[in-house]
């Protein structure tokens, strides 16, 4: 500690240098939390998702559907403990860029299965006696300002109406939570039997199933029992575990944990070279007072922490700035408006972030650490 004021006056020395050094720093990390924030909106779902239910679908696609009809026998098979269904709705609000989750649910059937949504007591009544009510997540509520009774009007792209009209109007009766940060609640859900009644096609007809079994550990067995019940039938399913289908929608989009990993390490390669050259730039304007330190009584393990502390010092402030700032920026919620359920930034993030900062450090400093611990004092002096 005593010889911080040391090490400071040697970064204070190129200030101009010190500056950008800071601010390269800065943004390489900076960028990091961001694209961690965005890998964990593609991961999230995956970790979160239960271990205990599956999800069911028709084995062609999961655009197909299948028939009401199945949850019955569902139900009958030895280690299911609870089923529901969910259809697709496909609205638009307003606007074709306003993008959310609409989801077409049983109400009591789902809330059992997803205890994660916290909806008060008085708001799940409300909900279960409106034919036409709807609830929404905490961040849609905030993001359009929507309030209980509001009535909110969606068009359909998909589903036309008896009447012929491809407007549905729902009143939402309730505002839902998560019981950790990590839930979705970007979700609107309202009543199965309000779109089957209404809609002109595909009556008796839902998007798929999710069902919870007794014994996760079982779960391959438990998937190849339900596809059996319907194996030779016209609608065929294909169930898997809901960590496996969450996979699957996040690979449509492509290895987001692939492209992330390659853009950080070219962004820190680069930052690798600019903050290595900086150290390397100061070691060689600094041999003649090097020197003089190891005349005076300096060691050569003592010139080597220096360095390697003015390095660490370096990476340290830009990239613990550039984390803090990525964390208080992504606070502000999703920049994307929704098309991300979760867009947070998470522990795990921090403490790599962290460890980045004391590798890029210990890179960048090591090399003139050795450089300034080898001077030899007589040709050090004679070349200042």
């Amino acid at each position: 500690m005593k010889f911080l004021p040391l090490i400071w006056s040697n970064l204070r020395r190129k200030r101009v240098r010190t500056i950008f050094t800071l601010l390269s720093i800065l943004v390489a990390f900076l960028l990091f939390g961001y694209l961690g924030a965005v890998r964990s909106a593609f991961d999230i779902g995956v970790q979160i998702a239960g271990v205990d239910r599956l999800v069911l679908t028709h084995k062609v696609s999961i655009i197909l559907p299948l028939p009401l009809s199945y949850l019955d026998r569902i139900e009958q098979v030895p280690g299911v403990t609870d089923v529901a269904h969910a259809s697709w709705f496909g609205g638009i609000y307003q606007d074709p860029k306003n993008f959310f989750a609409q989801i077409a649910v049983d109400p009591e059937r789902y809330l059992r299965l997803y205890p994660e949504f916290l909806l008060p007591e008085e708001q799940k009544k409300a909900w279960l006696a409106d034919r036409t009510g709807a609830i929404c997540g905490k961040y849609l509520a905030d993001r359009y300002k929507w309030k209980i009774g509001d009535r909110i009007p969606l068009t359909a792209s998909v589903w036309q109406k008896k009447d012929g009209s491809n407007s549905w109007e729902f009143t939402l009766d309730g505002i839902y939570t998560g019981a950790t940060p990590s839930t979705d609640v970007t979700q609107f859900l309202f009543h199965y039997k309000y779109l089957d009644e209404a809609r002109v096609r595909r009556n008796g007809m839902v998007g798929w199933y999710i069902v919870r079994i007794a014994h996760p550990d079982q779960a391959p067995q438990m998937a190849d029992k339900i596809d059996a019940l319907f194996a030779n039938s016209d609608n065929e399913t294909k169930t898997s575990t809901e960590k496996a289908f969450m996979q699957g929608f996040a690979k449509q989009v492509g290895n987001i944990g692939a492209i992330i990993t390659s853009i950080l390490s070219v962004v820190f390669f680069v930052i690798l070279l600019v903050a290595g050259n900086t150290m390397m730039q100061s070691v060689r304007e600094r041999v003649t007072e090097l020197a003089v330190l190891k005349t005076v009584g300096f060691s050569n393990g003592l010139i080597l922490t220096l360095v390697l502390c003015e390095s660490l010092l370096i990476a340290g402030i830009g990239g613990l700035l550039g984390l803090g700032l990525a964390r208080f920026l992504i606070g502000f919620g999703d920049p994307t408006n929704g098309a991300l359920p979760i867009f947070l930034m998470p522990a795990e993030s921090v403490l790599t972030g962290a460890a980045f900062v004391v590798l890029l450090g210990l890179a960048t400093g090591m090399l003139p650490a050795l450089q300034a611990m080898r001077l030899q004092v007589v040709q050090s002096l004679r070349r200042g």
